[in-house]
Parts: C-alpha cells; sequence; structure tokens
C-alpha cells in the first residue's frame, strides 16, 4: 500500500518533543522526508533516530525559531537536503502567563516572536521557493498541491485569563492563516490551522511541584499544573479527558494528505469538543 505523503518534503518547528515530535513521526510514516527542529540536540537526535530507524529520512535544523537567521536556515535544510519543499507545520511555542497588569513587556514580546514573528519569517522565506516550483511544474503541465499548517488554541479563538500575550499571538496566526489562504491559492498552496484544546505536553504535565521549570529559549519558564486543577479542566472537556500527542498530529495530518487539497483558509479545532474557555 502506497504511503500518502511519499516523497513530500516536510519542515515541523519545534519537533524534539511533545506535539511536534508526534507531527514529524506522523508525516515521516506516511513517507515525508522531515527537516526536525528543536532548541537542543538531543531531543533533535532522538527524533532522527526514531525516523531512521523506521525506514525514513530526516535531518535536523537546530536553533531557536526566533532567530534571525533562523527561517532561511530552516527553508534552506528542504531545499539544500532533499531538494523540495512541500509541507510546512509552524508548531514551536511555550506559554509564558500572568494577568495583563503584571505582565512585562518581555512577557509579551517573547509570545509575539515565537508564535506570530516566527511563523511569518518562515512562511515569508519559503514563498519564492514554493512560486518557483509552482512556476516549472504548471509549465510542465503538472499540479502539485502543497500544504501549510499553522498552529493556534482555544485560547487563541475564545481567549483565557491570564494568557493576553499568547492568546493574541495565536488570534494572529489564524489571521495570517487566512490572508496567506488567498494569497497562495494560486501557487496551488493550501494554508490551514489547529487550534488545540488541552493536549498532553510537558507544559500541561502535573507538576510535582510549584517550583517546576523549563529551560526555554534562554529563560527559565514555570511549567506544569496542579492535578487537581488538571482533573478540573478535564471535566469541562465534552470528551472528558486531555488529548494526546498523537491525537492533535492526527489532526494537523488532516490538512496534509491529498483529502484535503480544496481546504484552505480554514482553522480545525482539536479540542475533544470544547468551544469555550
Amino acid at each position: 500500500m502506497s504511503r500518502k505523503l511519499e516523497g513530500k518534503v516536510a519542515l515541523v518547528t519545534g519537533s524534539g518533543r511533545g506535539i511536534g515530535r508526534s507531527i514529524a513521526l506522523k508525516l515521516a510514516s506516511e513517507g515525508a522526508r522531515v527537516v526536525v527542529n528543536d532548541l537542543d540536540p538531543e531531543p533533535a537526535a532522538e527524533v532522527l533516530d526514531t525516523i531512521r530507524a523506521a525506514g525514513g529520512e530526516a535531518v535536523a535544523c537546530l536553533g531557536s525559531v526566533t532567530a534571525p537567521d533562523f527561517a532561511e536556515r530552516f527553508v534552506g535544510a528542504a531545499t539544500g537536503q532533499f531538494k523540495g519543499l512541500d509541507i510546512i507545520v509552524n508548531n514551536a511555542g511555550y506559554t509564558w502567563d500572568t494577568v495583563i497588569q503584571k505582565m512585562t513587556d518581555e512577557q509579551w514580546y517573547a509570545m509575539i516572536d515565537v508564535h506570530l514573528t516566527a511563523p511569518f519569517r518562515i512562511l515569508r522565506a519559503a514563498q519564492p521557493v514554493i512560486r518557483s516550483l509552482a512556476s516549472k511544474e504548471g509549465e510542465e503541465g503538472r499540479r502539485v498541491v502543497r500544504r501549510i499548517v499553522n498552529i493556534s488554541s482555544v485560547a487563541g479563538l475564545f481567549g483565557n485569563p491570564g494568557q493576553v500575550n499568547y492568546s493574541s499571538a495565536k488570534a494572529g496566526i489564524t489571521g495570517m492563516t487566512m490572508t496567506l489562504a488567498k494569497e497562495w491559492g494560486r501557487l496551488n498552496t493550501t494554508v490551514n490551522c489547529v487550534a488545540f484544546g488541552l493536549i498532553q505536553t510537558r507544559l500541561t504535565a502535573a507538576a510535582a511541584g510549584a517550583g517546576t521549570t523549563a529551560s526555554i529559549d534562554g529563560r527559565q519558564i514555570k511549567v506544569g499544573v496542579s492535578s487537581d486543577l488538571m482533573a478540573t479542566m478535564e471535566r469541562g472537556i465534552p470528551l472528558g479527558r486531555s488529548g494526546t500527542p498523537e491525537e492533535a498530529a492526527g489532526a494537523v495530518y488532516m490538512f496534509c494528505i491529498p483529502e484535503s487539497d480544496y481546504v484552505s483558509g480554514q482553522t480545525l479545532l482539536c479540542s475533544g469538543g470544547l468551544t469555550g474557555i
């Protein structure tokens, strides 16, 4: 049986851990050659090893998506190593929460940079490549559909107390999605968005203590929630539980396969039925 993404080239930001890792593994399992990204070499190497052990192809592009030179390096990794570019998943991100009156400019811009500016730069860098490939394919009488999948959140659609920075950035990515769907349709490129609800990652895992932190982009960020709070949050989800990274990856995958060739400019909720916060 042929795999649905055989020979495609996919770029996935933040794919060394959590949802991004599951997205990279899912796309690779369907035949995509994947450019894996993470801040740290160890998780990226683990994903590469897993993909290669299953017979797939992957390379790493390490570093922060917010670095000024990252977008060109990332796109260049795809075109240089695999001579193509078919799928881009803008997944990398984290949260840095507090109420607005306590929020610093650094907290605000950190979220805007990682969730909105970084995808903008990556897609800006990718556009000339996609345009050139689409033009060549048109001259040859071929039609190849490419895919952009941006990641938003229920917080970006409905707001969430304590997350004015994150919610604003995630709302922005839906506007970017709709605009580029209109700009890039002529390039045979679909642009869609997946808005996640509560997904099980290291950022949402039950915290062992109040001081649980993770080093993200040079900052020590508080992560995790108490088991009591997690249980309360899950009770508000119609399906009664949080989602797994594999289920989140499945929602992204839906926008990458031929069955979605005529779907563009859409935001899909992957939230277990949660339609508000």
